[in-house]
Parts: C-alpha cells; sequence; structure tokens
C-alpha cells in the first residue's frame, strides 16, 4: 500500500481515495455489510465525478454534465472533494477516527486541495465534488440501512440465549437450527447462575431491505415473521435442519467442520501440493477440481509447492478471515483487484477488449463495477441470514456434544440428535479410552461424555507469538473454532457464507471486466513467511505462498477456508457460491449499461407505464421492484443534485 506522497503520485487519485478507505475500514467495526455499502457509495461518488465530465458514461445518481479545459484535473479535484467530504462523514465515529479523520486531511493535503472549501452551488469541481458527496450522503440517509441510528436493527431479535464459549457445552440453546448470540464475558451471582454481559447485537439481519445496484424484483421473495417483513433476494432456500428430514445432512455438515478443525496439524506430517498444478479448476458449486496440466498463459507447467497441510490449513483461515484489522471481505477484493492492476504488463482493457484505458477510468470504473457487486452480496446474503437466521458450528457441535452420540443406543450417552462416532475423529470417552497409555487418559473423569479430535483451543496459547495450541483429544463441549478467544464468531447468522458469496461474485466480476477467468500472467499469488505470518498462533512452520490461476480459485479457496476456520460447515458454503456467481454476472451488465451510457436507453426501451410487469431484460430498469416499469423508476434513475 502507498504510504508517502511520493508512492501516491504514481497511483491514480482514485486509487489513492481507495487505499485510504480501505486502511479506515481496517481500523473500523467488523462490519462487512457496511463496508460493502461504503466501498459502493464512494465508488458511485468516484464514477460519477468521472463521468460528469465526458459525454458516454451515464452516471448513477448526478444530474448533471461540466466542461473544464484540463478534463483530467477537474476529474481528480472533484472525485478528491467528493471522497473526502463522504469519508469525513461516515468514518467520524469509528473507533480509529483518531487516526483515519487526519489521512484525509493528509491526502487532501498531498494533492493540493484546500479542505476548507465548502461550496455546493458553483460549478467549480470543488463544488461539484462537494455536491455529489451530498447526494451521495443523502441518498444512504434513506436507503433502508438506519445510518442515522448507527444501522442498528429496527425489530429482529435472537430466539435463542448467549452462548458463553469459556464455558463448557451450550446449555441455553433453545433452537438448535437459529443463530445464537456469544458473550465473550460472564458473572457467576450469589445463586450459581451464569449471567451473560453484554454482547453485540446481530449485525445486519435486515439488510435485505437495503437499496441495490442490480437486484431486481424476479430475484425477490417478501417472508413474513411475528409481523415483519424479511426480504430476500436469490433465494436459496432453507438449510439443513435437526428434527427434520435433512438432519442428516445438518449432523454430517457440522461433524466435518470437527473433522477439519483435526487438520490443523503443522506437525502431524501430512504434506500437500498446493500448487496451481494440484489444486483449483473446480467446476461451480463443487470442489471437484485437480488443478491444471500448465499455464495457459505462459505454456509452462506449474512447479510444485509441497508443504505441510497443517500450515496451509491454517493460513486459509487467517488469510481470508474478517475479524479485527480487517479490511472485510469485500474490501479483501479491493486489495486482489489492486493487485492486478498493479500486475507489471497487465493492460487495463475493459473486458480485455478496446483500448488501453487511463489509470483514472480504468479504477474508476473497476471500483463501480465491484463495489456494486459487493454491495449487492451484502443485500442478498444478508437478507437470507436474517431471514433463516441459521446456526453457527460452534453453537450446534457443542449442542449436539451435550446430548451424546447418536451411533449406538446400547452405549451410553445415547441420544438419536447426538454426533456421529468416528473412530479417531469423535469418539465416547469410556473407562477403557481413559486408562493409563491411552488417548483419552488426560480426559479420565469425563467418561460417558463426546471426546474429538481438533484443534485444541486458544487456552493452549500464551502467547500467539511463540504459542500453538495443536491437535490434540478435547472433549466436544469445549471445542472452538480456529479464532482467536476475542473474536469467536462473527456476530450474525451464518447461512449463507457471506464469504462463498462475495468471493465468487468477485471472481464473476474480475473475470468479466478482465476479460479472462485468469490471473495476469495466469498466477495470483501472496507469500507467508516462516512464523511471522500467523496470528492465533506461531508459524507458519515454513515459508508458503498461496497461488492461484483463475479468480474462481480463490473464490474457491476463501469458501472452504471459512471451514477450516470452524466459521461455516458446508451447507453454507455452496449455496453461496451459486448466488455469487448471479450477482456477480448481473452486477457486471448493469454497470456496463451505465459506462456506455445506455442505462437510460434501457430505462426508454422498458418504459410500459403502471400496471405492466417489468420481465427480463427490463427487470433492471425497475429500480423499485414494484414489477412496473414507470416514472417513479424514472425518479429513481434520474436522482437529481440541488
Amino acid at each position: 500500500m502507498a504510504s508517502t506522497q511520493s508512492a501516491r503520485a504514481t497511483e491514480s487519485v482514485a486509487r489513492q481515495w481507495n487505499e485510504v478507505l480501505l486502511e479506515s475500514i481496517r481500523k473500523d467495526f467488523a462490519r462487512p455489510t457496511v463496508h460493502a455499502r461504503n466501498l459502493w457509495h464512494t465508488s458511485i461518488a468516484m464514477y460519477d465525478a468521472w463521468a460528469v465530465y465526458g459525454d458516454d458514461a451515464f452516471p448513477y445518481l448526478t444530474n448533471e454534465y461540466h466542461t473544464a479545459v484540463d478534463v483530467q484535473a477537474a476529474r481528480e479535484e472533484t472525485i478528491s472533494y467528493a471522497m473526502y467530504r463522504i469519508l469525513r462523514w461516515r468514518f467520524a465515529n469509528s473507533p480509529g477516527a483518531a487516526t483515519s479523520l487526519p489521512s484525509f486531511d493528509a491526502l487532501m493535503n498531498d494533492l493540493g486541495y484546500d479542505i476548507n472549501i465548502t461550496t455546493t452551488g458553483l460549478d467549480t469541481p470543488a463544488s461539484v465534488g462537494n455536491r455529489i458527496a451530498q447526494n451521495v450522503l443523502m441518498f444512504g440517509l434513506n436507503d433502508n440501512s438506519n445510518e442515522q441510528n448507527g444501522y442498528a436493527n429496527q425489530f429482529y431479535h435472537p430466539i435463542n440465549e448467549p452462548l458463553v464459549p469459556s464455558l463448557p457445552g451450550n446449555p441455553t440453546l433453545i433452537d438448535p437450527n437459529r443463530w445464537q448470540p456469544l458473550s465473550l464475558q460472564f458473572f457467576v451471582d450469589q445463586a450459581g447462575n451464569i449471567i451473560p454481559f453484554g454482547y453485540p447485537e446481530a449485525l445486519g439481519p435486515e439488510w435485505g431491505i437495503v437499496s441495490a445496484f442490480a437486484l431486481t424484483a424476479q430475484d425477490l421473495t417478501i417472508y413474513n415473521r411475528d409481523g415483519f417483513d424479511y426480504w430476500v433476494y436469490h433465494d436459496p432456500g432453507p438449510p439443513a435442519m435437526i428434527g427434520t428430514p435433512t438432519e442428516a445432512t445438518y449432523k454430517s455438515a457440522f461433524e466435518q467442520v470437527v473433522e477439519w478443525s483435526g487438520l490443523l496439524d503443522p506437525t502431524d506430517g501430512s504434506m500437500i501440493d498446493i500448487s496451481p498444478s494440484a489444486r483449483g479448476n473446480n467446476t461451480l458449486g463443487t470442489n471437484d477440481g485437480h488443478g491444471y496440466d500448465k499455464n495457459p498463459i505462459t505454456g509452462v507447467m506449474y512447479p510444485p509447492q509441497v508443504v505441510p497441510a497443517g500450515d496451509y490449513y491454517r493460513i486459509l483461515a487467517e488469510f481470508w478471515a474478517d475479524g479485527p484489522n480487517s479490511e472485510t471481505p469485500p474490501g479483501h477484493w479491493f486489495v486482489i483487484a489492486n493487485y492486478v492492476s498493479d500486475y507489471p504488463g497487465f493492460e487495463k482493457r475493459f473486458k480485455g477488449e478496446g483500448p488501453i484505458l487511463d489509470d483514472l477510468e480504468w479504477d474508476v470504473k473497476l471500483y463501480m463495477a465491484l463495489s456494486s457487486t459487493v454491495h449487492d452480496v451484502a443485500v442478498s446474503a444478508w437478507g437470507v441470514k436474517g431471514w433463516y437466521d441459521y446456526i453457527r458450528p460452534v453453537s450446534a457441535i457443542r449442542y449436539m456434544a451435550d446430548l451424546g452420540q447418536c451411533t449406538d443406543p446400547l452405549a451410553a450417552s445415547y441420544h438419536p440428535q447426538g454426533l456421529n462416532l468416528k473412530s479417531r475423529k469423535i469418539e465416547l470417552v469410556t473407562a477403557s479410552t481413559t486408562a493409563p497409555g491411552q488417548r483419552h487418559e488426560h480426559l479420565a473423569g469425563s467418561e460417558g461424555k463426546i471426546a474429538v479430535k481438533a484443534w485444541k483451543g486458544p487456552d493452549y496459547i500464551a502467547d500467539p507469538a511463540t504459542d500453538t495450541a495443536g491437535v490434540g483429544w478435547i472433549l466436544a463441549e469445549n471445542w472452538w473454532p480456529y479464532q482467536r478467544p476475542s473474536f469467536v464468531t462473527p456476530p450474525f447468522p451464518g447461512y449463507v457464507s457471506g464469504h462463498s458469496t462475495f468471493s465468487r461474485a468477485a471472481a464473476e466480476l474480475m473475470t468479466r471486466i478482465t476479460g479472462s477467468e485468469y490471473f495476469p500472467g495466469g498466477l495470483g499469488e501472496f507469500h507467508c513467511p516462516q512464523n511471522e505470518y500467523l496470528v492465533f498462533e506461531e508459524g507458519p512452520s515454513q515459508d508458503i505462498t498461496l497461488e492461484w490461476a483463475r479468480y474462481y480459485d480463490a473464490s474457491d479457496e476463501c469458501s472452504l477456508s471459512r471451514i477450516y476456520g470452524g466459521i461455516h460447515p458446508t451447507v453454507d458454503d455452496i449455496p453461496g457460491r451459486l448466488m455469487g456467481s448471479e450477482i456477480g454476472a448481473d452486477s457486471f451488465n448493469l454497470a456496463e449499461d451505465y459506462f456506455s451510457g445506455t442505462a437510460i436507453k434501457v430505462f426508454n426501451d422498458c418504459f410500459t407505464g403502471p400496471g405492466v410487469a417489468a420481465s427480463a431484460p427490463c427487470a433492471r430498469a425497475d429500480k423499485d421492484n414494484d414489477n412496473d416499469v414507470d416514472l417513479q423508476d424514472y425518479a429513481e434513475l434520474m436522482i437529481a443534485t440541488e
């Protein structure tokens, strides 16, 4: 990341503002929905600030055009004032404000702009930029996100009492199919009752109603629970649930999370080839790929990279994580997009065709298209999360462990909804297994309980810089995801996986806008140095480089990382990938309409007047999702600045 004035000078002004935005996101709360929206709104501002000085592209929120003697300079100044005003507003109350706000001032100073110019009524670049910011901020206050109240939920409440993960089991769970909040602190009253301290409310379960970009009425299902509507776009249907005909799938999915947790041991001798010659090239919605015969760009075989499997899986869990100090999954794909743009020799041609675009045009179009995509993912995925309200692995695994085992009705602790016993993975603790020298010896006194061979958890890590928890036999009632103890699991329902949906949609977008499925040169890389990269515990035990041939390979790896990390089961993953594929394609198509100036033509060609239902391709013109392409849609399309 550029951090000095000299480094910034080689980047477009849009890139410079995107970088300070990403850094501000890292210093803010981990809110994927909010930051997908921030990325979209700022990208709208930059795109509109660029488009108002041209003849071809159609602005998104701005209904004005301007001329300038130096168009490039005018665009840069307009972008800067628009971004400065929006970022100062959006991050004013951020926990990182003491650092973020001065960084916005510093960038304006580096660019030579006066932050005290606040006019909105003139046609100077600064005034136009301030006006665009005003328009974007007003749009945000009316998009159903409840920004003015800190994005607080207005009606959603969890049905389950919180889990205290530092204590054994899950004794307070009411519904094993519904989400359960986590309380990381507690006290015990005089009667011995455990009283949880406060815990964060669920993030974004009502987000499905937030104004989106390319989502249409044809994508929408509206459900009602307890008298409140939940908007669900690209509805994947319900997940597997315990107590239903899909119970076996429920169990196997969460048991897989336990089993994959047992793979996070770099000392177990297991080695794997993680190069594109052995991994990737999956069919959409599967993990059936076996890599590539050769690099399709260079024609040369990918060299093998054989590494300890436990190191690789731990790296995946941390590289793709969305906890503290992360730019969150939507921001992560901006980092990847910037990496692609910086690749030596990469030609910035829209869809891989036509003339090479200058850096500013490429960046504003890339950011507009990518941000629209990840914002539509946030609206869709969190709409699904809010309605289906699905449980997370730490809650489900501990709940089933408390019930017992469902394999042998004649053995101890039998319960039909307990865990399936699997030799050397999920076992019943017995007198024979706790005998001296046996694998459960250290669990003596816990006979009748369920033990799992898994990552042992944060209690085994005194110093993350030098300690490794390792894998071993622990009681399932104490199972932890591979996460730090202060961020056990994201505070919102699981189904569908946001990571899977964000990543597949972004991969679709990158494929379309670059004109190639493949990273430049046929290889994307990220280096993880020995004993320096991992944060949750020490590692990796050797230098390792993540490698991807296609954007889809990176996306699929991101999806799997959440299973290794103990955050999602596969039932959350695959539907998210399928949703993301549709969202990415739709978002790109509509973005292209704006870039080519045909967005207004979409409306004009589809205008039918009241009472006539919109249908593809006219559904994209139905801005208010009422199944009519009418004057209200035109008004939304042509929001004018004042």
